[in-house]
């Protein structure tokens, strides 16, 4: 894990970070735990463009599952989630 205290970043400025940042994302310790996580633009960009695609072939997943009738109806929300407990069983 790549990771920098905060204490260096309020000594040291945004230059800690950027050296930080030269070795991947970088999680700020405050309090001895990680509290933060660093990125860049393009390495941000791509985690967008990967939640987002991912959300995309969920959903054409799902439209699939319509079409070919793959889908059940419950009677309320209890039925749906007795019926997804029982999956995970």
């Amino acid at each position: 894990m790549n990771s920098i205290p905060a204490q260096d970043i309020k000594r040291r400025g945004i230059s800690a970070v950027d050296e930080a940042l030269r070795d991947g994302p970088v999680h700020v310790i405050k309090n001895n735990r990680p509290s933060y996580v660093v990125l860049t633009e393009a390495a941000y960009a791509k985690l967008l463009e990967s939640s987002h695609d991912a959300a995309r072939a969920r959903l054409r997943e799902s439209l699939n599952d319509l079409e070919t009738g793959r889908t059940s109806r419950y009677e309320n929300a209890d039925a749906l989630m007795k019926a997804l407990d029982a999956d995970e069983s």
